[in-house]
């Protein structure tokens, strides 16, 4: 217990690692054409998006499918709609992999319905969506308001807690062995009378 409460210690430090790059990749410029990333593969996909996670990417959108309306937040912290749409771009997964899949995210709206819109260039910045990843559009579609931007102090990064549960568990585990010991010890002593 006390090693996976150093390891959670170790990865707190990743993780403050890994929100400085994300930091710093929002100053990086613009990725154009960002359909071009690898697709040899599930894994070299989900590398090459993970490097360039919260840095504003350009994405060709021309067979947008899959639409799905989600519950999501507005520019104005308002609950309502984000309408996403899968792009052509999705990579290629190696067999027996999953395909992952690369969402033009194009704006919100109170309503759930589909909103029209036929595909194009979305210029966003790239974000995950559960399991997949997305581009969140910074300019809205026609007939959609703004989306919430992706900000990587949203990350969480509870591994501190974590790694003082197992702490805490260790402890009680010693308290408990400490106490069985002392029972032990008791009953192991002949009685007067």
């Amino acid at each position: 217990m006390v090693a996976l409460g150093i390891w959670q210690l170790g990865r707190m430090d990743e993780k403050e690692a890994l929100i400085a790059q994300y930091r710093a990749n929002q100053q990086l410029a613009p990725l154009r054409n960002f359909n071009a990333f690898p697709a040899s593969g599930a894994a070299d996909g989900y590398a090459a998006l993970d490097d360039a996670l919260f840095r504003t990417v350009q994405i060709s959108c021309a067979n947008p499918a899959d639409w799905k309306g989600v519950a999501g937040r507005n520019e104005s912290d308002q609950s309502g709609y984000v309408h996403m749409f899968v792009c052509d771009s999705a990579v290629e997964a190696a067999a027996g992999s999953q395909p992952l899949k690369l969402y033009a995210t194009i704006g919100w709206s109170r309503s759930p319905e589909m909103p029209d819109w036929n595909g194009g260039t979305v210029t966003g910045i790239l974000s995950t969506a559960g399991n997949d990843y997305e581009v969140v559009a910074s300019e809205p579609a026609a007939g959609l308001e703004p989306l919430a931007r992706p900000d990587p102090a949203d990350l969480p990064n509870n591994h501190l807690a974590y790694a003082g549960q197992w702490f805490f568990f260790a402890l009680t585990a010693l308290v408990i062995y400490w106490l069985a010991l002392r029972a032990r010890w008791r009953d192991g002593k002949p009685k007067r009378n």
